[in-house]
């Protein structure tokens, strides 16, 4: 904790300058002085360590070889912060994690997604289900950026219907024998620890889910092809196919057939933690139409100074901290032990809609320039 409130003041050359204008906001709401701190001392960190390499992990479709982002954020101790002090972890809860999500998102929000990947959808989940040997074995490791945690779920055919799952786990002497696919696994290419979802009893339906948790290496293991996507470019990845993948016993995550409640009870706090994403998405957004309406000319005057552009402006802050007051709301409620599906659920749905118009807006700001690299 003390690595993270090191270092607040920001550089008049940062990205990120002016801040704790914008979280003076909070103060007052959800926000206490520690908040504010850990804010500013997470933006400084993006700002210096990922803002610089954004355009680049677009453009090439990975993270920059030439720094290890994930080591960064270990020693920085971004990856444990909800997890147990006793592992490495910060102890602290989803305030906080929404807070460094927002901020890493806004530097990049590719960085961002697989952050949130390795984070919460590995690290919270190993943290929240796992036995005291599984926690020992794994989560020093994943807290301090050695290894890339990730989190498999979906299937080629099982989207938003999850439980219609293929994938297969018979059990065997000693353990179970993995064999399906699965898709669109955010960090899969590089991933050391994988949570993934098989049924271990077909005719049982949604109660013959099991979660395990699978290392690389493990024999029948592999990644096919990574993605070339459109957008998040620099989020790594892709399908994991297992072809008799044998997984000892002792690598279920939970109790066997209980592989729902260990994904249900996760994903909303999932959807939370990732809702925060987009607010990083926005700021940035606004971080960069601000300075251009005011610099751009047209009839002889900034087009900052033309009522339609001042709606837009408007607009886009008013998406931002509505969104932010949802998730930040719902975060702290969360700490309270007072977790919400339908709120969790919420949040992510606005503040990914509202994301999207707000990007839009700025496009539309941007007009010709829209179709040049920045």
């Amino acid at each position: 904790m003390q690595r993270l409130f090191a270092a607040t003041s920001l550089s008049s050359s940062s990205p990120f300058r002016g801040q704790s204008r914008r979280a003076r906001f909070f103060s007052s709401l959800l926000f206490d002085d520690t908040h504010l701190q850990f804010k500013e001392s997470v933006s400084q960190f993006a700002s210096e360590h990922i803002a610089p390499h954004a355009a680049k992990i677009d453009h090439s479709n990975s993270f920059p070889k030439e720094v290890n982002l994930w080591k960064l954020m270990g020693d920085f101790n971004l990856h444990g912060i909800t997890a147990p002090e006793e592992y490495g972890g910060l102890g602290l809860g989803y305030l906080y994690h929404c807070i460094a999500m927002e901020e890493i998102s806004r530097a990049s929000g590719s960085v961002g997604l697989s952050y949130g990947a390795h984070s919460n959808l590995c690290i919270n989940q190993l943290a929240r289900n796992g036995s005291p040997a599984q926690k020992q074995k794994y989560l020093p490791k994943l807290i301090s950026g050695e290894h890339v945690g990730a989190l498999a779920m979906s299937e080629p055919n099982a989207g938003s219907d999850v439980v219609s799952m293929k994938c297969k786990a018979d059990r065997v002497d000693g353990g179970y024998i993995i064999n399906g696919n699965k898709m669109w696994c955010t960090n899969g290419p590089v991933a050391q620890t994988l949570v993934v979802y098989a049924k271990t009893d077909i005719a049982a339906g949604s109660k013959g889910i099991t979660a395990f948790i699978i290392e690389k290496g493990m024999p029948g293991f592999s990644t096919a092809q990574k993605l070339d996507k459109l957008g998040m470019r620099g989020s790594d990845t892709c399908e994991l196919v297992f072809e008799n993948c044998f997984v000892p016993e002792e690598n279920i995550l939970g109790q066997e057939g209980k592989g729902v409640y260990v994904m249900m009870s996760g994903l909303d706090l999932e959807r939370l933690v990732l809702a925060a994403g987009p607010l990083g998405i926005m700021q940035a957004c606004l971080d960069v139409v601000l300075p251009y309406v005011r610099q751009r000319e047209q009839f002889g005057r900034p087009i900052g100074e033309f009522q339609f552009i001042q709606g837009k402006m408007a607009d886009m802050y008013t998406s931002l901290q509505s969104s932010r007051s949802y998730v930040y709301s719902v975060a702290t409620s969360c700490d309270s032990g007072k977790i919400d599906p339908k709120d969790c659920a919420g949040v992510i749905l606005c503040a990914a809609e509202r994301a999207t118009q707000v990007a839009l807006q700025r496009l539309l700001s941007f007009a010709g320039n829209t179709m040049s690299r920045w």
